[in-house]
């Protein structure tokens, strides 16, 4: 067993779901009725209540799904620690910097100074994101751009899963 405050190779240093914010969904929910409602206005039978009962559970399923983005800095299957934002995999060997981003810096690195090739996962109601350049010259991808509520925990992780030791 390992001493407090060591870190093993299969330790999560972080882990965060982008989780649609509680208060997006009250006007989403509420364009939906709105919606349902023009589609009822004065129906009768089937036609009164099927609007509703389907434009606000898919309202609700889609917001669900926008937010179900996980992202994490944890062992991958080989033990090898590497960032995991929902199916992509990027082992922090590659990994040559990690810069935080706060608003102003995401939108500028998404703006005018993106490049094409970048993996980007990007959620507008997050402000903060983290920049991650790579070192992978069989890889095109020149970054990595995350959305994150935490930009400075991330980056600390993944520097820190990078100064682990190797097996």
């Amino acid at each position: 067993m390992a001493p407090p405050g060591t870190r093993t190779p299969q330790t999560v240093l972080h882990r965060e779901r982008l989780s649609v914010t509680w208060w997006l969904w009250i006007p989403a929910l509420a364009a939906a009725a709105a919606l349902a409602t023009e589609v009822w206005m004065g129906a009768s039978g089937i036609r009164a209540w099927l609007p509703f009962a389907v434009l606000l559970p898919l309202t609700a399923l889609g917001l669900w799904a926008m937010g179900r983005i996980p992202i994490a800095v944890a062992p991958g299957p080989d033990g090898a620690p590497e960032l995991q934002v929902d199916d992509a995999r990027l082992p922090v060997r590659f990994i040559s910097e990690v810069v935080p981003l706060d608003a102003e810096g995401r939108r500028e690195i998404l703006g005018v100074a993106a490049d094409p090739l970048a993996f980007v996962v990007q959620r507008p109601w997050i402000p903060g994101a983290v920049q991650v350049l790579l070192d992978d010259p069989a890889d095109p991808t020149p970054y990595w751009v995350v959305s994150t509520r935490h930009p400075i925990a991330l980056a600390q992780a993944l520097l820190d899963a990078k100064e682990q030791p190797k097996h």
